[in-house]
C-alpha cells in the first residue's frame, strides 16, 4: 500500500521552513493571484522556484493551488501562469475552474491536475468522473462520514485526498454565495468575507449560528491510513509558522506510530486555533457549532482597565513575542497585541497577573484576552537556495491562437424563457404556453409521487427539464440512477446537472444540460462544456454584466430572477420556529433572511429575490437570447407568476429586490 502523506500549507517563508521540521511530506502553496487565499502573502514565481529547489533537497513534492474561478478577462494572464507552471517541476496544480482545467489539459498537457474540494466532489460517480478525466487526485468535500468515505475509497481508482484539520466552512465549499451577496467579495475568488462567522439575529436570540468549530481528525488517522487514503490535508495558509510546525509534527507523530495518539492531541491543544470537533468524519456533528468563532486560547478576562493600561490574570505561561488578542465584549474588532517590554511586560507564570502599557486602545472589564501565539521556535525568512529561471510569458502569436480556439460569437435568432421551480405546487399556477421550457428541482418525496401519465404531463412532456440536486449522498446515487432511467422511460429526455459528473447517472444516449453551480463563468469553461457533449447551460449567479459580454459565448442561460442559496450545507442549525412555509428569519445589520432544509441540506437564502428584468433589453442587445426566472422559494401564486412574465417582457424592474453583482462587479 503507497504511504499515507501529510500535505502541509505554506504562505509565507517562514511556514515553508516550519512544514519541513514539522514532518511535511509535501507542501500546498498559491502564487500572488488565481488562488482561493488571496489574503494570504503568497508566493511570486521566483519564490515558487526557490522552493521547489529547495524541496527537492529535503524530497518534499510542491502543489500549487490555481483554485479560483477566472474571468473572460483573465484568460491571457492565466495562460501566462499556466505556461509558468509547464516549465517548473511543481508535482501538480489545484484547481476549481473547469476552464482551467481545459486550457491545462488541452494545451499544457504535462501538468498534474488535482481536483480542488471547491470542485464539490462527494460520492463516488464524482471519483469516477475525475478519473476518466485525467484528474490525478480529488480532494474530497469535508462533509462525508466515515462510512462514506469507506464506500468512496473503495470504489474509486483515483488518488483521494481529504482535510483532517483546520478551519471548516460552513457551507459546502464552492457552493457558497453569501460573502459574494454581501458586496461581490467571491469565496469562488479567493475573497471570502467570513459570513458563517458573524452573529445573526432572530426574534428571540443573537447568536453565531453557523460558525463551526474547526476541524481535528488526529484520533481517526490510523483508520484513515487503513483506507488507502492517498494525502491528509492541514488547512491554514493563513496561519502562522508555528501552528504549521506543531500541527504538522502531531500528524506527523501518528502516521510514523499509530499509539501516539494522546501525545500528539496534546500537541495540538496549543495549535491557537477554535475549539475542535470530529465533524461528519468524527460521527459528532451535533457539536459542531461554537459560540465562540475567535482563534486562540482563552486565557483569561480584562481585570482592571484606564486610557494607559489594562490588567489580566493569565491561565497559561506568557513569553516575550508571544501573541494575545483583546476581544471587547460588544463583539467590535479585537486587538492583537506582541507582548513586549516596551508596553512593560515581563514573563509570568500560570495564574499571574498581566499589566501592559497600551494607551491605543480602550478595552474594559470582562473583555476576553486570547493567547494567539507562541513562538517558541524561529524558523528562516528567507530561502536559501535560487531556483532556476524561466520564461514568464507565453509567446503572443501562441497565446493568441489558443484563445482563437476557444468561445464562439454564434447568437440564436429566437429568444427562449426557462422557467424553474422546486415544488409541484407551481403545476397548477403556471400557463406552459408562455415559456419554452420547465426546470423541476423537486425533493426525493415529490419526485416519488410525480405522476407523468396524467394528460397534461403527457401533453407537456417536451417541455420539463429534471434537475439532479447539489449534493448527492452515497446512499441516494441508486435513487437518483433509478429516477433517471424511469423518467427517460417516460419520456422526459432532458436531464440537468447540479455536478458535472452526474452524467454518470444518466441512461446512454441522453445528452445533460448544467445549471449555474457548474461554473461558465469564462470561455474556456464554455468550451470544455462544449467539447463533454453539455448542452444547454446557466450562468452562475454571482455573473456580472461587464464579464458576461466580455466573453465571446451567446448560448448560455441569463438568470433574470432567483433567490441565491447563499449557504448550502449538510451542516444543522438550531434556528427554531418556523413559519408555516417552513422558513426561519434572521437578520444581520442590513440584511433579514431565510433559513429552510430540503433533503437534509440546510439552505439560507435573502428575503428578498434578485431581481435584473430591468437590464434584459440590454443583455439581448448584446446577443443574448435565452433567460431564467427561478421561482424556487417563491410562495406559488398564478398572480405572482403573470406579473413576473409581464416584467420579463418588456425589461420592467420588479421591486423590492436586489441586483447582486450584476452592475457592482465580481470581485
Amino acid at each position: 500500500m503507497k504511504k499515507t502523506e501529510l500535505l502541509l500549507p505554506v504562505g509565507n517563508t517562514e511556514s515553508f521552513y516550519a512544514a519541513i521540521e514539522g514532518g511535511a511530506d509535501a507542501i500546498y502553496l498559491g502564487l500572488r493571484n488565481f488562488n482561493a487565499r488571496n489574503r494570504a502573502k503568497n508566493f511570486t514565481i521566483k519564490q515558487l522556484q526557490s522552493i521547489l529547489t529547495e524541496s527537492k533537497k529535503y524530497g518534499i513534492k510542491v502543489y500549487l493551488t490555481l483554485n479560483t474561478l477566472i474571468k473572460n478577462s483573465e484568460l491571457p494572464e492565466l495562460l501566462d501562469v499556466l505556461y509558468q507552471v509547464s516549465q517548473t517541476t511543481l508535482a501538480s496544480i489545484i484547481i476549481q475552474d473547469w476552464g482551467v482545467y481545459y486550457l491545462a489539459r488541452k494545451f499544457f498537457p504535462g501538468i498534474t491536475l488535482h481536483a480542488s474540494t471547491q470542485m464539490t466532489f462527494h460520492n463516488s460517480i464524482g471519483t469516477e468522473y475525475a478519473n476518466q478525466k485525467h484528474f490525478e487526485r480529488v480532494i474530497l468535500a469535508r462533509e462525508l462520514t466515515l462510512e462514506e468515505l469507506k464506500i468512496i475509497s473503495r470504489k474509486s481508482k483515483i488518488e483521494l485526498e481529504i482535510f483532517t484539520h483546520g478551519a471548516l466552512c460552513y457551507s459546502f465549499s464552492g457552493l457558497c454565495l453569501f460573502s459574494s451577496f454581501l458586496g461581490g467579495m467571491s469565496a469562488n475568488r479567493g475573497q471570502c468575507r467570513q459570513p458563517c462567522r458573524r452573529i445573526y439575529k432572530t426574534e428571540d436570540e443573537e447568536n453565531y449560528f453557523f460558525s463551526l468549530k474547526d476541524n481535528q481528525q488526529i484520533e481517526i488517522v490510523p483508520e484513515l491510513m487503513k483506507l488507502g487514503i492517498s494525502a491528509l490535508k492541514v488547512e491554514g495558509r493563513m496561519k502562522s509558522a508555528e501552528y504549521v510546525y506543531r500541527v504538522a509534527k502531531a500528524y506527523r507523530m501518528v502516521i510514523d506510530d499509530p499509539e501516539k495518539i494522546e501525545p500528539a492531541k496534546q500537541l495540538l491543544s496549543y495549535d491557537m486555533g477554535r475549539e475542535n470537533t470530529g465533524y461528519f468524519l468524527g460521527g459528532n456533528v451535533s457539536n459542531s457549532i461554537t459560540e465562540n468563532p475567535f482563534i486562540g486560547i482563552n486565557i483569561g478576562k480584562v481585570t482592571k482597565a484606564n486610557k494607559a493600561e489594562f490588567s489580566f490574570m493569565t491561565s497559561e505561561k506568557l513569553k516575550h513575542n508571544y501573541r494575545i488578542r483583546v476581544q471587547p465584549q460588544n463583539g467590535m474588532d479585537s486587538k492583537a497585541i506582541k507582548l513586549k517590554a516596551e508596553y512593560g511586560f515581563v514573563d509570568v507564570d500560570r495564574n499571574e497577573t498581566v499589566t501592559l502599557n497600551y494607551p491605543q486602545a480602550t478595552f474594559t472589564k470582562g473583555d476576553n484576552v486570547f493567547l494567539i501565539g507562541a513562538p517558541d521556535k524561529k524558523f528562516r525568512t528567507k530561502f536559501q537556495l535560487d531556483g532556476k529561471k524561466i520564461n514568464l510569458s507565453l509567446p503572443a502569436k501562441k497565446k493568441q491562437n489558443i484563445l482563437d480556439k476557444i468561445g464562439s460569437g454564434k447568437q440564436l435568432h429566437r429568444d427562449e424563457l426557462f422557467v424553474r421551480i422546486n415544488s409541484l405546487s407551481w403545476l397548477r399556477k403556471l400557463y406552459l404556453d408562455k415559456f419554452d421550457q420547465l426546470i423541476l428541482n423537486l425533493t426525493k418525496t415529490e419526485w416519488s409521487i410525480l405522476n407523468l401519465e396524467s394528460p397534461f404531463m403527457r401533453k407537456n412532456i417536451q417541455k420539463f427539464i429534471v434537475e439532479l440536486p447539489k449534493f448527492i449522498k452515497e446512499d441516494d446515487i441508486i435513487f437518483y440512477r433509478e429516477l433517471c432511467l424511469n423518467l427517460s422511460r417516460q419520456g422526459i429526455k432532458n436531464f440537468m446537472l447540479s455536478h458535472i459528473s452526474q452524467k454518470l447517472l444518466l441512461p446512454i444516449g441522453i445528452r445533460s444540460s448544467v445549471n449555474e453551480n457548474v461554473y461558465s463563468l469564462n470561455d474556456a469553461a464554455i468550451q470544455f462544456l462544449k467539447e463533454d457533449n453539455t448542452g444547454l447551460y446557466i450562468y452562475p449567479y454571482e455573473f456580472d454584466f461587464d464579464n458576461l459580454i466580455s466573453g465571446k459565448n451567446r448560448n448560455g442561460i441569463v438568470p433574470l430572477y432567483f433567490y441565491p442559496e447563499l449557504f448550502h450545507s449538510r451542516m444543522p442549525v438550531k434556528i427554531d420556529h418556523p413559519d408555516p412555509n417552513g422558513y426561519t428569519y434572521f437578520k444581520d445589520r442590513d440584511n433579514t433572511y431565510r433559513k429552510t432544509v430540503r433533503d437534509g441540506i440546510t439552505i439560507v437564502i435573502p428575503e428578498l429575490p434578485v431581481s435584473l428584468f430591468q437590464y434584459k433589453d440590454d443583455i439581448h442587445k448584446n446577443g443574448f437570447r435565452r433567460f431564467l426566472i427561478d421561482l424556487s422559494y417563491e410562495k406559488p401564486s398564478q398572480n405572482t407568476f403573470n406579473r413576473l412574465q409581464k416584467r420579463y417582457k418588456y425589461s420592467e424592474a420588479e421591486q423590492p429586490g436586489y441586483g447582486f453583482n450584476f452592475k457592482l462587479g465580481l470581485s
